[in-house]
């Protein structure tokens, strides 16, 4: 099955308003940025984004969270974004910290058909207890706080239930990429890409270099194309255009 799209605005049509969304990327590596621009000009609002972060003031995620189209972020560092701290302290934005690796996971077992699983991470926090801000009301009190997660045992050591997580949509990152959908990532892109990939029903791949089918050899693969729905190859200026999010020099 051919999965490529003439583009990303055609890939993205279809998401409407009150999706959610796992989207890719690590900091600003990795990041789908095409697909987001393309989401932004679509015009899809309410969205509830599962992402480790959520970009930073004007580039990945942060693009739409500027326009005010997210309402609920699940993530795991939000430290570089500075409306993202405006909005959740104002109460526009409801946010559910999760642990990296919790995170990680719950997307890995969504896309596995696990619906839940025990991790120690978080027993004896708020994680487990209950109480974190998911969102704040205008006068600053908690209006939404996380509920308690059910506790239990093994090997005599506490562990705290956690849920996979499935979305509508992903939208993932990748550096190489066949028409049936499989998928190569390349360094830091590929620790959340593919499992993002993984928990969405609907899942966009843009790709920054696309073979044909039988160019990439199955050891390579890293995510197999049953896991994609729609492809959408990536201009040279596109796949060139990376940032970072801090550039340290010494003289």
């Amino acid at each position: 099955m051919d999965k490529v799209s003439s583009s990303a605005a055609e890939a993205v049509a279809d998401i409407r308003d009150g999706a959610s969304l796992a989207v890719g990327g690590f900091g600003l590596s990795g990041v789908p940025e095409t697909l987001i621009r393309a989401l932004h000009e679509q015009g899809a609002t309410a969205l509830s984004v599962v992402s480790n972060n959520c970009g930073v003031d004007g580039r990945g995620l942060g693009v739409l969270l500027a326009a005010g189209r997210i309402t609920r972020v699940t993530g795991s560092y939000v430290g570089e974004n500075k409306e993202f701290a405006r909005q959740y302290l104002s109460g526009e934005l409801e946010v559910e910290l999760v642990p990296q690796g919790t995170l990680a996971e719950r997307l890995r077992a969504g896309g596995a058909g696990i619906p839940g699983f025990y991790t120690p991470a978080g027993v004896g926090t708020q994680v487990a207890k209950g109480g974190l801000p998911w969102r704040y009301a205008e006068d600053g009190s908690v209006a939404v706080a996380s509920p308690p997660k059910e506790t239990r045992e093994f090997a005599g050591r506490p562990h705290v239930l956690e849920h996979g997580i499935t979305t509508d949509f992903a939208l993932v990152r990748a550096w190489r990429g066949d028409r049936h959908g499989n998928l190569v990532f390349r360094k830091a892109a590929a620790n959340f890409n593919p499992l993002a990939a993984m928990a969405g029903h609907v899942t966009i791949a843009e790709v920054e270099e696309l073979v044909e089918p039988g160019e990439l050899s199955p050891d390579e693969v890293h995510l197999p194309g049953i896991y994609v729905q729609r492809v959408v190859e990536l201009t040279a200026e596109q796949a060139a255009d990376k940032q970072i999010e801090k550039r340290t020099v010494r003289s």
